[in-house]
């Protein structure tokens, strides 16, 4: 890669990891700001799982409680909402919006929804493409010197660009992550006001805390865009910047 091509990605990496910073601390703002105010139900995060899952004729999903804060994460193949320290026991708006956001979750999997869908049929392949890209490039150059004087030469450069698209399935997991994350959110603030956990009036502060969270997954598919950028790049210029 040549020195220009690098202080851009270095730049551009710079800027997605000042925004990430930026992202956590909103949403951590975000949270600590609302988690002082009590909803007028007076339920806890639990309580508001529990109840929205029965209302939406949901019952074979259980609610676990998991260290830390905002740590919550519903894990569909476990059939278990895992609810953090900082959600699981307490009656503030903050906390209900996070665990009815983890619910939006429960009922994408139970509408079928398409995004929802994919993403869940992605986390193998993401898995398996990071792990699995650079070695199929390592192999790539070493096929591509070996059959240099053939008329097979390219034989190496589609390999690696076989990593190259591996290493692409973590961008297309965390492009389809963003929209599935937003969904949830829009799915929580209708099911709490339709529950009458949350009055009209609570939901801006709902709305706050959830948007605040989007923006970590904004960062995050920013960051893989340009990590999947600077590695397609590298490839082309390690093989000449061959068309």
């Amino acid at each position: 890669m040549y020195l220009g091509d690098y202080f851009i990605f270095l730049i551009a990496i710079l800027v997605c990891f000042i925004f990430s910073l930026i992202a956590s601390t909103k949403v951590k703002s975000a949270f600590k700001k609302h988690n002082k105010k009590i909803c007028h139900s007076g339920m806890t995060g639990r309580e508001t799982a529990e109840w929205l899952m029965r209302a939406n004729g949901v019952h074979d999903i259980g609610i676990g409680k998991t260290g830390g804060t905002l740590t919550d994460h519903y894990h569909p193949t476990k059939k278990i909402v895992n609810l953090s320290d900082s959600t699981y026991a307490s009656n503030s708006i903050a906390a209900v919006a996070v665990a009815a956001h983890e619910i939006g979750h429960v009922m994408q999997k139970k509408d079928g929804y398409w995004l929802y869908n994919l993403r869940t049929s992605l986390v193998p392949v993401a898995n398996f493409g990071s792990f699995l890209a650079m070695p199929l490039v390592l192999i790539g150059l070493l096929l591509d010197y070996l059959v240099a004087a053939t008329a097979d030469s390219g034989v190496g450069f589609y390999l690696a660009m076989i990593g190259v698209a591996l290493y692409g399935a973590s961008f297309l997991f965390a492009l389809v992550t963003l929209p599935v994350e937003l969904d949830a959110s829009r799915r929580a603030k209708k099911m709490l006001v339709a529950a009458r956990i949350l009055k009209e009036d609570e939901l801006p502060a709902a709305g706050e805390v959830l948007s605040a969270a989007a923006l970590t997954y904004l960062a995050s598919l920013l960051t893989s865009l340009v990590y999947f950028l600077r590695f397609l790049f590298y490839v082309l210029t390690l093989f000449g910047r061959r068309d």
